[in-house]
């Protein structure tokens, strides 16, 4: 139910999805407000598709050990 559910948000966002996460991005590259971001992007994209324009804009996050 829930791949259905995120299935059907992805076609009901397919125009708007893009260019938000093209957004993020962009914030994220320029050191900006990330969480301003957010909070609009994930009204167009889901939580995989952030994470992973995130991964493409800032690579993996590795701690300091």
């Amino acid at each position: 139910m829930q791949i259905k559910s995120v299935e059907k948000f992805h076609q009901q966002h397919t125009n708007e999805t893009e260019q938000h996460l093209k957004n993020l991005q962009a914030i994220a590259m320029q050191r900006g407000n990330t969480f301003k971001g957010l909070m609009n992007t994930v009204k167009y994209a889901s939580l995989g598709q952030i994470s992973h324009a995130l991964y493409v804009a800032g690579g993996e996050y590795r701690r300091n050990m």
